[in-house]
């Protein structure tokens, strides 16, 4: 059965009509249906400049057209697909189109581009719903950016977003240091619906960098990042408990402390207000020391032919710490023959075996005492040998060398200038350095070097000598359990060989020295001594609150050797030598490794091996044992502060834009400045302006440093904060022995050859509080040639015979005072008497320290004159007798 009609199809140009034979007729049952839409087309957005299809697809359909924004799109335009359907058997059509961005954009900004699709049945028409055709963008800028912001711990934290304009409207996702969040998997977080991000309570962990990310079909944008900060406000631990009373009899003081670590302060949070240490006064009762009663009478005589009598330590009994009575507290006695119940026969003949068995004793001794004898006289020969080649003819003259001391002669200078003995000459070479050149606020991007190198020189020891090989010397140290961490660099050591007659050790440069005084190493006895600064990581000291290294960790051995005086070991310090705001404890590492704490300064103990004298820069240790030092402080107030000192390091030639200025911050210490200064001459910077010292206080607050006063129009700075801070805990800890931090200035043109700048620098304690510095003495880099060690009468200012007298003549106290006492007081160490009189010698010490004081600066005119004011005239100075007591 064929069936003819007429199909009726819109055209660009009208309705045109024509005769067509369906070759698949409708079945009579679905004849009159209209046409419906299996695919209807959807919203679409035009990437860039890629065309979008709209898709239509209907059944039954003889005919479907597109219409965009009211117009037929012509025929030719549209791509027809044909086909049944197997089930139905009904016609089904599917029509596509292409628009393009210049189709869109004709009518943009009139209305928006729509399309729709009209089918036609043999029964009638029907239209799908409209398809909106709109071009997809995201702007760039964000109409809103989160801000950064500082709050509490537990605080709620709001982040606002408005992302970009943009169609489709951006999607937004929230970014914590690049990461995403994800509110499902953290409740702590929460996005609205207006994109704003809310913290519900932060958290240290929340502390970061916060991104905004809006992101659509065309595009993905990143707002700049908002930092947020969750700090900790300092709350006080409870008290510890008072500690013991000071005092072992009568009235002293007891202390507690407290730490502001409930919680510590962090991330720029308030330190705790208050004091961490209170003091109180206290009675300690008095120890009282047993006493024996009287004895007893005599027990009847036994048949041992022996009696008892005993005493009790009860008059009184030992309490509160007091000594127990010392002696016997049971005694006994032979009886007499006539008191022995035994026989007088019995009596005489145990007599006599007992004469024999005396006789016996006293033949064996004498013949082991002749042996002992021989065996000293062979010994002694022996060590003939040995002697010559460890000491020279000035050790057994007891002569000295005066090391090129030429002072002027005022009234008493002979006084101290005996004849010395020239038997020996030692050659030394001493490398010089030349003072760095001035340095003024305007310097120059030059192609020179600021300091000469340093003389690569060699030493030789006074009256001693070196070990052949000083790595085999290392070597043989290092191979000991003991000394596994000793550094195997000769450059931080320094060590020598040494006798009775003492001498010194030096690292140069660093203010570190080890005196060893005139017989200190017993006679007959020889050391192998050395001196070294620790650097290793692992011999970081356990710190805990508010402690802090103050020192190098040195070490001087090897330990266990026999010293009959205590030998000074000299090293700086970085405190602001208040003792009042500090508890300063010297620390020695035990055998096992363990540091333990050997004294506390203003708490001293004369009779212990250890004593310490804080000069303003440079601590004095007197100690009888060698081992492993380093001065440790525990600030009792936020008044406590560290010296730092401050080093301004640039290249040395610059051949780019970029110009590098490094700031070194670090413990105001001899031996960490030379570390700077070698580190710095590999590296290839120089100095540009003079050290400055900062007293960095401990009170929490970081360090800050920025950089102004630039001339603009030659140089930009490249850092985007206004400024750099270092963590407080950075510096207080000690952890990073060359902390700094680098500037990176850039010059506009290569032939800018001079930038003048100042740089700030201060510890932030509130806006607009800057710190203060001090600048050094223009002389800062004065080098220290000093040979590393001397041995016998050369390591020393005062002469050795001289010195013995001078020791002879003060030792014996006087009614009038022209003793040591005096000498102390004229040289300002009448602070340290009671452990002057703790000595066998007190002058030997007091003339010890007046050594260790001034190697380098001695004069023994000052000296003289001040042993004329204590009254030692003339000849008559070294022969104070008794009666003139």
């Amino acid at each position: 059965m064929r069936l003819a009609f007429m199909c009726i199809y819109p055209s660009k140009f009208g309705i045109n009509t024509f005769n067509s034979t369906v070759t698949h007729p409708l079945p009579a049952a679905f004849s009159d249906l209209l046409p419906h839409f299996l695919v209807e087309p959807d919203d679409v957005y035009i990437v860039k400049n890629k065309p979008v299809t709209l898709t239509c697809r209907s059944t039954p359909a003889t005919q479907i057209y597109f219409k965009c924004n009211g117009e037929w799109v012509h025929q030719d335009q549209h791509l027809i697909d044909r086909d049944v359907d197997p089930a139905t058997g009904l016609p089904v059509m599917q029509v596509k189109i292409d628009i393009s961005r210049q189709q869109v954009e004709k009518i943009f900004g009139l209305e928006d581009y729509w399309c729709q699709c009209v089918a036609w049945s043999t029964t009638g028409t029907q239209k799908s719903q409209k398809a909106y055709v709109r071009i997809a963008y995201l702007r760039k800028n964000f109409e809103e950016e989160p801000l950064g912001k500082e709050v509490a711990l537990d605080q709620e934290v709001l982040l606002r977003c408005h992302p970009p304009e943009g169609v489709p409207p951006a999607e937004v996702e929230w970014q914590r240091n690049e990461e995403l969040i994800d509110p499902k998997t953290d409740p702590n977080f929460f996005i609205t619906v207006d994109h704003n991000l809310i913290i519900k309570q932060a958290r240290l962990a929340d502390t970061g960098n916060y991104t905004c990310v809006a992101k659509n079909i065309v595009a993905r944008r990143k707002s700049s990042s908002a930092t947020v900060i969750v700090y900790v406000n300092g709350g006080w631990s409870t008290w510890a408990t008072w500690s013991a009373c000071s005092a072992v009899c009568g009235r002293g003081w007891q202390k507690r402390s407290r730490s502001c670590t409930n919680p510590t302060p962090l991330n720029g949070g308030t330190s705790c207000e208050g004091q961490s240490v209170q003091k109180s006064a206290c009675t300690a009762t008095c120890p009282v020391d047993g006493g024996w009663s009287e004895w007893s009478k005599w027990s009847p005589c036994g048949a041992d032919c022996t009696m008892w009598r005993s005493r009790e330590c009860t008059q009184p009994s030992p309490s509160t710490g007091g000594k127990e009575c010392q002696g016997l507290d049971l005694q006994s006695l032979n009886c007499t023959s006539e008191q022995c119940p035994q026989s007088e026969y019995h009596y005489l003949s145990s007599g006599a075996e007992d004469v024999a068995l005396y006789v016996g004793i006293v033949a064996v001794a004498l013949c082991l005492t002749l042996l002992l004898i021989v065996l000293v006289l062979v010994y002694r020969r022996k060590k003939e040998g040995l002697d010559a080649d460890v000491a020279d003819s000035s050790i057994l003259t007891t002569g000295f060398q005066p090391m090129g001391i030429k002072p002027t002669k005022p009234e008493n200078s002979h006084l101290l200038t005996i004849q010395p003995d020239l038997t020996t000459t030692t050659t030394s070479y001493q490398g010089t350095l030349r003072s760095r050149r001035e340095v003024t606020g305007k310097f120059s991007v030059s192609n020179g070097p600021l300091l000469e190198p340093l003389p690569n020189g060699s030493h030789t020891l006074h009256n001693g000598k070196l070990p052949s090989d000083p790595n085999d010397f290392m070597n043989r140290l290092s191979s000991q359990t003991y000394f596994k961490t000793l550094p195997r660099d000769n450059v931080n050591t320094s060590y020598g060989t040494f006798n009775f007659l003492g001498g010194r050790l030096t690292l140069p440069n660093t203010g570190i020295s080890l005196l060893i005084p005139p017989e200190a190493i017993p006679r007959g006895k020889i050391y192998e001594i050395y001196l070294t600064i620790q650097k290793k990581e692992d011999m970081r000291l356990p710190l805990a609150g508010c402690q802090t290294l103050l020192s190098p960790v040195v070490s001087c051995g090897p330990p266990g050797v026999m010293l009959t005086r205590p030998v000074i070991l000299s090293m700086d310090h970085c405190s602001d030598a208040c003792l009042e705001n500090w508890a300063i404890r010297l620390k020695k590492q035990s055998y096992e490794g363990t540091w333990e704490d050997v004294l506390q300064l203003g708490e001293e103990v004369v009779s212990e091996p250890y004593y310490c004298q804080l000069e303003a820069e440079t601590c004095r240790v007197f100690t009888e044992q060698l081992g492993r030092f380093a001065l440790v402080g525990e600030s009792l107030s936020m008044a406590a502060a560290k010296r730092l000192k401050l080093l301004l390091f640039a290249p040395a030639y610059c051949s780019t834009l970029e110009y590098n200025i490094r700031v070194y911050c670090m413990d105001d210490t001899q031996d960490l400045l030379k570390e700077v200064m070698q580190m710095e001459r590999q590296l290839g910077g120089r100095l540009i302006d003079e050290p400055h010292i900062l007293l960095f206080k401990d009170s929490y607050h970081n360090l800050r440093l920025s950089i102004h006063d630039m001339p603009q129009a030659h140089w930009r700075s490249k850092l985007l904060a206004g400024y750099q801070e270092i963590p407080f805990y950075h510096i207080w800890s000690g952890s990073q022995r060359t902390l700094h931090c680098t500037f990176t200035l850039e010059r506009q043109s290569l032939s800018t050859c001079d930038l003048t700048c100042t740089l700030c620098v201060w510890q932030v304690e509130g806006e607009g509080q800057k710190g203060h510095t001090i600048p050094l003495d223009s002389d800062f880099l004065l080098m220290d040639n000093c040979t590393p060690a001397l041995a016998g009468p050369s390591a020393f200012q005062i002469p050795y015979l001289i010195r013995q007298k001078i020791c002879s003549s003060l030792d014996t106290p006087c009614p009038n005072g022209a003793d040591w006492r005096l000498l102390a007081q004229r040289l300002k160490l009448d602070r340290h008497m009671s452990f002057f009189a703790s000595k066998a010698s007190p002058t030997s010490v007091i003339l010890d320290l007046w050594e260790t004081q001034h190697f380098h600066n001695g004069n023994l005119n000052q000296l003289a004159a001040v042993m004329a004011e204590i009254g030692k005239q003339e000849a008559m100075i070294f022969l104070v007798s008794d009666g003139e007591c």
